[in-house]
């Protein structure tokens, strides 16, 4: 029983640590980019994606990379609903309750980036067309 607490508290930890590096991806997939150009900073932004032409591929694929962040965000809520009905083991209550503490504000500052990047990806290009 105590060992099923320490594995759900470790995916919990890996899954919202996840989603939020899955947010920044969006991040740097669109909402910078446009957020750039938008500004006036297209040469910035075209000197930025000549020295990290990987970037493209996150342009390109921006469905998937949206698809597969809330996905993980998703996974990462559930983990969060699912942990907060189980107890916190004795000998490491201290860092079971600081984990569940800081984790809320992670998952929601990572569902604050995804929806800024999904309005910059989806929206804005329709708005300004």
């Amino acid at each position: 029983m105590l060992q099923q607490l320490k594995e759900s508290s470790a995916l919990k930890k890996f899954f919202s640590w996840f989603g939020l590096f899955s947010s920044f991806g969006t991040l740097f997939c669109c909402a910078i980019p446009s957020t750039l150009v938008l500004l006036g900073f297209g040469a910035t932004m075209a000197s930025f994606l000549g020295n990290f032409p990987q970037l493209i591929w996150l342009s390109e694929n921006k469905g998937y990379v949206f698809g597969l962040s809330f996905v993980m965000l998703g996974i990462s809520f559930a983990g969060q609903k699912y942990a907060q009905s189980q107890v916190c083991p004795i000998d490491k209550r201290e860092d079971c309750e600081k984990t569940k503490d800081w984790s809320k504000p992670l998952f929601w500052m990572s569902l604050g980036i995804n929806v800024v990047g999904s309005f910059y990806a989806f929206v804005l290009p329709k708005v300004l067309e």
